[in-house]
């Protein structure tokens, strides 16, 4: 099945008007539409801060990078959308090859699907009769429609078809066991448990078994020896999960073989990537790898710049004015944790617009509405009131979920980015 995503539909937000609504957008732009905006040739500083900015430049070289590479790998990828939550980057991710979108929420394979997306990987249990009931209903209106779901337990796999029993009849919904580990997140804790899902799985008139699913990030957060061969460890229970179910035969057509792949991608592939075939495909589900950081998956990841060249760059940065300097050694800058992630790291000083960054610069706090940048050895002749720090951010997921509309610029390292699109988010 060629994957699809309805261009007409994408292509329709740039004629959204933008206003208030849009944090941080230039006032004098409000009633025009986003390509009337975009065919001025704008310039980033028009914009207020704080301000999420992508870099086009820096966004192409990682998607294709992450596209040759899973290809290279003889592996299938399925980007995260809920890291983003922007079809139009969708889209990007999918024409460069993607096999599909992963996402996390009924509603958001809704979302994804009034967007025309093709194939979803719902990297979850789906039992919300809501949503259950929209999955079989959809599939029933449009047969090429695929959506896999997960299931960890056979209490899971009952419930679930009960409430398929009590909608209208169509075709089976694909369901993906779900391994976990100890002390991990969902998932059957052993593989006998996970057999069982599965045998629950090929009892059901509602449901097909469609192959198995985990997400190893949950057994790691580092490169150390114990993190990786934890990893490891995991990887190899999938695998032998799904070559005990094919040699039982319980598969009734093709399977499918899914794992994360953000900050272990390697892993991935020297453990599951053997088993693609003609009856499976084994995908990667890598959510953060296009606008990647400078933090936490700059630090993890063995794909990053520099330590690969060419390698993942951070496409995501946040821009601040300094609002006060009330002691030689502190600034406030005018952006917060409404504006910028903060779980895997805060914010790093990068640069100052017109400017130079006082050595030693060190973000050491977020308040709501502020940053506390600390500059030891500074005085207040250093950075003045008005100056615009670049922050370096971590982790993407918390930072696109702040954001309804995002300037996508140029190049991040220029004195005078251009503003080029304008990428639309859903949270």
């Amino acid at each position: 099945m060629a994957v699809i995503i309805d261009n007409d539909v994408v292509d329709a937000l740039a004629d959204e008007l933008l206003g208030p609504h849009d944090k941080s957008a230039p006032p004098a732009e409000w009633g025009h539409t986003v390509r009337e905006y975009l065919a001025g040739a704008p310039g980033l500083d028009q914009w207020q801060t704080p301000l999420l900015t992508l870099d086009r430049g820096r966004l192409d070289a990682n998607r294709d990078l992450m596209a040759e590479w899973t290809a290279t790998a003889g592996v299938s990828l399925a980007p995260h959308g809920k890291t983003t939550m922007a079809p139009q980057l969708w889209r990007e991710q999918l024409v460069a090859g993607s096999w599909g979108i992963t996402l996390a929420t009924a509603w958001q394979a809704q979302l994804a699907r009034s967007f025309g997306v093709g194939r979803i990987m719902l990297a979850n249990t789906l039992i919300d009769p809501v949503g259950l009931a929209w999955a079989a209903a959809e599939s029933a209106r449009h047969p090429d429609f695929e959506l896999y779901c997960w299931a960890d337990g056979v209490a899971t796999v009952e419930l679930m078809d009960k409430i398929l029993r009590e909608t209208v009849a169509g075709p089976r919904v694909r369901v993906l066991v779900e391994l976990g580990g100890p002390h991990g997140r969902t998932g059957a804790r052993t593989r006998a448990e996970a057999h069982a899902v599965a045998a629950a799985i090929g009892a059901s008139e509602r449901l097909s078994l469609a192959g198995v699913a985990g997400y190893e990030g949950a057994l790691a957060h580092d490169r150390s020896t114990e993190g990786v061969a934890a990893v490891r460890g995991y990887l190899r229970e999938l695998a032998a999960l799904h070559t005990e179910l094919v040699a039982a035969g319980a598969y009734s057509g093709p399977a499918v073989v899914t794992a994360g792949g953000s900050a272990y991608p390697e892993l991935v592939v020297d453990e599951l990537a053997g088993l693609a075939g003609v009856s499976t495909t084994v995908v990667l589900r890598s959510g953060a790898y296009l606008v990647h950081d400078d933090g936490f998956y700059a630090g993890i990841s063995p794909l990053a710049a520099p330590a690969t060249e060419p390698g993942l760059r951070s496409a995501m940065h946040g821009w601040a004015r300094v609002v006060s300097r009330p002691e030689p050694e502190l600034a406030l800058l005018d952006g917060g944790k409404r504006d910028f992630p903060f779980d895997e790291g805060l914010p790093v000083p990068q640069l100052v617009l017109g400017g130079t960054l006082p050595p030693n610069a060190v973000v050491t706090a977020l308040n709501d509405q502020h940053t506390f940048l600390r500059m030891p050895g500074a005085d207040l002749g250093d950075l003045p009131v008005g100056s615009v720090v670049r922050l370096g951010l971590s982790h993407p997921c918390t930072a696109f979920d702040k954001w309804r509309r995002i300037p996508v610029i140029d190049d991040a390292d220029t004195t005078d980015p251009r503003v080029v699109d304008l990428i639309r988010t859903y949270f």
